[in-house]
């Protein structure tokens, strides 16, 4: 792909967000009955293409459980105020009240309370229990000090997740965690990220990671792209790790390495183009913070809104519009998308006759930035206003 000059001194690609791309009919069409969405990672199967974000305005111990019950997979926090506090709630309640001036300083002083490995402990017991599959998230930093814990706790998938993971961390300060040496000497899958590119997406997969999250700073609560100017637009950053992927099959002699899109869908047409990028399954936080069992309380915030120096997120309001299993699989209270996600996911595949996600990948696309104009037209001529992005 052709670089595109920004100035004399510097040129870069040209990429794309799910806004600038569209889905082509097909010859075939398909009854949508006939449609699997079942995803399988490792020894583990699920009906729906989904992780949960792990941010504790959208999954609890509660949440995790009902979501695997519905066909998805739930992702607890480690980190969360559920591994802090023997009841959370009261607190929860607080952060879904305050006022937005004292929101950082608040949010700072309850993060700030020590993570407790008994309780670490009995949150993965407790999804266990259910049994439901146990997937739980630690960031980078704290995986050395909590991953025997996590391990012996029971959980099936591990997952490291930060703003970006690399395989290689330079440090003069500390010792940094060694990604591969480390996902080789567990018993459990690894996903690891987020990564953004081509290089970071091939990186990552060489750890031996079962499966990499794919975006950087696209999601409705994270403020990465205006704080620290980092982010790639998510439909050219899934087709990137779609190649790495690709190219490491080779590379390794067949293993496969499963794309996660992690950011920026709210809608089941962002579900299907992910997938159509070339992702397996993907990862949601705002979309799923808007149901009315959601721990938030009607608000998301990020991983790092509560940063002790350098906060990179927001507490974003997200009215509920549903029930969980009326945002996941219908039936549908509104027509913008939002509910039935997957219902969305399911007849965009049957429309254009693919009948797994396997071979959806393979779908046609096309840029088409100029529908972003016709819809504002549209919802001009309709006296509705202009889209927000």
């Amino acid at each position: 792909m052709a670089d595109v000059e920004i100035g004399i001194g510097k040129s870069g690609r040209r990429a794309y967000g799910f806004d600038d791309i569209a889905i082509v009919p097909s010859r075939r069409t398909r009854d949508p009955e006939d449609v699997s969405l079942a995803w399988e990672i490792d020894a583990y199967r699920f009906e729906l293409p989904l992780m949960a974000s792990p941010m504790d305005g959208v999954m609890s111990p509660d949440t995790v459980v009902a979501l695997g019950k519905l066909g998805g997979l739930g992702v607890l926090d480690l980190e969360g105020v559920w591994t802090r506090y023997d009841d959370p709630e009261p607190l929860l309640l607080e952060i879904s009240e305050l006022p937005a001036e004292r929101a950082v300083d608040r949010m700072r002083e309850i993060y700030a309370e020590p993570i407790k490995a008994d309780l670490l402990t009995a949150r993965v017991k407790q999804i266990r229990d259910s049994g439901v599959t146990v997937a739980a998230s630690l960031t980078p930093q704290r995986t050395v000090q909590f991953a025997q814990t996590v391990i012996d706790a029971g959980v099936d998938l591990f997952v490291i997740q930060g703003t970006v993971v690399s395989a290689e961390h330079v440090s003069t300060r500390s010792e940094p965690l060694n990604l591969k040496r480390f996902i080789a000497e567990l018993d459990v899958p690894v996903i690891v990220g987020g990564c953004a590119t081509y290089q970071s997406a091939l990186h990552l997969m060489r750890t031996g990671a079962a499966g990499i999250l794919v975006g950087v700073g696209p999601g409705q609560a994270n403020t990465t792209r205006a704080i620290l100017g980092l982010g790639v637009p998510m439909a050219t950053s899934i087709a990137d790790a779609a190649g790495a992927r690709r190219d490491y099959l080779d590379e390794s002699g067949g293993r496969y390495v499963h794309v996660i899109a992690d950011g920026g869908m709210k809608t089941g047409g962002d579900v299907a183009k992910a997938i159509a990028m070339g992702a397996d399954a993907v990862m949601m936080g705002s979309g799923l913070a808007k149901a009315a069992e959601a721990p938030g309380r009607g608000w998301h915030w990020g991983h790092a809104s509560h940063h002790p120096v350098l906060p990179r997120g927001t507490r974003v309001r997200t009215e509920p519009v549903g029930t969980l299993e009326e945002i996941l699989v219908g039936p549908a209270k509104t027509d913008d998308g939002a509910t039935n996600i997957f219902g969305g996911l399911r007849r965009a595949m049957a429309m254009t006759g693919y009948s797994s996600i396997k071979e959806f990948q393979k779908v046609e696309v096309m840029v088409a930035p100029a529908m972003q104009t016709e819809g504002k037209d549209l919802q001009r001529a309709q006296g509705l206003g202009t889209f927000s992005r």
